[in-house]
């Protein structure tokens, strides 16, 4: 990363004293975890919307995952040329099921359950050279 560096959107991640974390919400009602925040709780069987917030992170499973071997359409940002990542659909450990770019050594031996860690990493270059940082989680244990 460069000395200058911008959230790909502010508000939805910070680097804190414990390391990274995702920013949110839970329902203290029914417990519901959102991410981002949400002002309200969603699920239909709470009747009682207490939201509060919510630290994410830094531990989960891999879900799910597919290589995204194809340039996504806009909005989504990336820097030329265009190099296929691993997506992946992870657990975290505080109940919330996030999407996000899955980083290893090696894509091809990634396998689903393996323990993944969130990281603050660059996404691509901004308009005036900054780095566009964003979240995605390592690998930590095949």
């Amino acid at each position: 990363m460069t000395d200058k560096a911008v959230p790909v959107i502010e508000g939805l991640f910070s680097d804190t004293a414990e390391g990274p974390r995702l920013l949110g919400s839970r329902c203290a009602a029914c417990g519901t975890p959102y991410f981002p925040s949400s002002a309200v709780c969603h699920n239909p069987e709470c009747s009682d919307s207490r939201i509060e917030e919510a630290f994410f992170g830094p531990g989960g499973t891999l879900w799910s995952c597919a290589l995204q071997n194809y340039p996504p359409p806009p909005p989504a940002r990336y820097d030329e040329p265009y190099e296929p990542y691993l997506l992946g659909m992870v657990d975290m450990d505080e109940g919330l099921r996030v999407m996000a770019r899955i980083n290893a050594a090696d894509i091809t031996a990634v396998e689903i359950g393996s323990r993944v860690e969130l990281e603050l990493d660059t996404l691509c270059k901004g308009g005036e050279g900054e780095d566009v940082i964003t979240w995605k989680f390592k690998v930590v244990q095949p």
